[in-house]
């Protein structure tokens, strides 16, 4: 199922494609959508809006310009759109790793099927919980460890520590990531993150977690 209330920044000089890609997304159900005619607007969305997905053209005012501003598009998902096959440009384009490269004149079917392919990726390396009132995504790779604590576990990431009512075993069966291990029945780490490991522990980012031997694997 497609999240409607998906950022989504579309970058485009022309106005008139500008305005037919966001007329064709909002009447898909998006509602979260704005428009950057300029690099510099762009630059500011990046910062002010931080979409998740940018519909980015590679001639942006005449130049390759989209191709570089698209390396400043920090954890957001890249479909390229351009008006011309020019086979060096695309492997410019395609070097950055871009969800999508799409051709002009933009077709429906392909521009959703670009997008539904994007969410589908994303939701394959986040994880989407309540935190309060609120629903909050977490990249796995941002997340350190998770500690069981009763009915609840702590998930510590690179910058806080969330609290939910779930059980470790239920986080493991939802995260679906390998990198995700349990080592004790108290603790699940991201393999990725270890600094230090001994007989009896690991280390992550100054925090010491136990190694049971019914958990212990090798890493």
């Amino acid at each position: 199922m497609m999240n409607f209330n998906t950022k989504i920044l579309i970058v485009e000089d022309e106005i008139i494609i500008a305005d037919f890609i966001y007329n064709l997304l909002n009447k898909e159900g998006f509602k979260n959508i704005i428009i950057a005619n300029k690099a510099i607007t762009a630059m500011e969305a990046f910062q002010n809006f931080q979409p998740e997905i940018i519909i980015l053209d590679i001639n942006l005012q005449g130049k390759n310009s989209g191709i570089e501003l698209s390396n400043s598009a920090k954890n957001a998902m890249v479909i390229f759109l351009t008006g011309q096959y020019d086979e060096s440009l695309m492997s410019k384009a395609l070097a950055t790793n871009p969800e999508s490269y799409l051709t002009k004149p933009i077709k429906k079917e392909d521009l959703i099927a670009a997008i539904k392919l994007a969410l589908l990726k994303k939701q394959s390396k986040t994880l989407t919980i309540k935190d309060g009132y609120d629903l909050i995504t977490i990249n796995h790779e941002d997340i350190l460890f998770v500690k069981s604590d009763n009915n609840y576990i702590d998930i510590q990431t690179t910058s806080k520590k969330i609290s939910v009512r779930k059980s470790l075993e239920g986080f493991l069966e939802e995260i679906v990531n390998l990198n995700f291990i349990r080592v004790h029945r108290s603790y699940a780490i991201n393999k990725t993150k270890i600094q230090k490991k001994t007989n009896k522990s690991v280390f992550i980012d100054n925090h010491e977690i136990p190694i049971s031997k019914n958990y212990e694997v090798s890493f």
